[in-house]
């Protein structure tokens, strides 16, 4: 009889419908397996943040660029491996590192498997510190030796002639820009 009514529970138990948020799959023991759960924010690329969370997000990388990535990829400094101390007012810069940072956090994950951080390092890695620090490139202008600390911001290309065309209509309320010479 007690067999009977713990069977009968059982029915009663299985028949029921299941709670809003549990898992069919979770109620066998196998947690993980309902619902996916709710994906994180995707992150965004630094330079498209505004205020506190670009602030936040720069504090976050300063912390990995300063306490992790210099102390093992900052090669010594010199004319072919420049770098700047105030490598965060580079806005290109603070673009790369930020990507490179995004992309280890993604590839030290265990999901990643074993060859994870292999693949940063090749594909990663290697090409941004060639983009950031190359003789020629973002940093150039600084500093090239650790004796003569330096900063100093390039200046980009100017507008093309097609934004100054329309820059000057608007200014002048013309609805349509004259076509420039050719």
């Amino acid at each position: 009889m007690e067999q009977s009514a713990q069977q009968a529970q059982q029915i009663d138990h299985l028949a029921s419908a299941p709670p809003p948020d549990a898992s069919t799959l979770a109620a066998f023991g196998m947690p993980g397996l309902g619902p996916p759960a709710a994906a994180p924010p995707a992150p965004r690329p630094i330079l498209e943040l505004d205020g506190e969370a670009r602030e936040d997000e720069l504090d976050a990388l300063s912390d990995w660029v300063d306490d992790f990535f210099l102390p093992v990829y900052g090669a010594e400094i010199t004319t072919a491996a420049p770098w700047c101390l105030q490598w965060q007012e580079h806005d290109d810069v603070v673009a790369w590192l930020h990507a490179l940072w995004l992309a280890y956090q993604q590839h030290k994950d265990p999901e990643s498997g074993l060859s994870g951080l292999f693949v940063w390092h090749r594909d990663f890695l290697t090409h941004a510190v060639a983009a950031i620090r190359a003789p020629g490139g973002p940093l150039s202008a600084c500093m090239t030796s650790p004796d003569r600390p330096a900063h100093r911001l390039l200046p980009g290309p100017p507008p093309s002639v097609r934004a100054e065309t329309a820059a000057a209509a608007q200014t002048t309320g013309q609805d349509e820009p004259d076509e420039p010479p050719r």
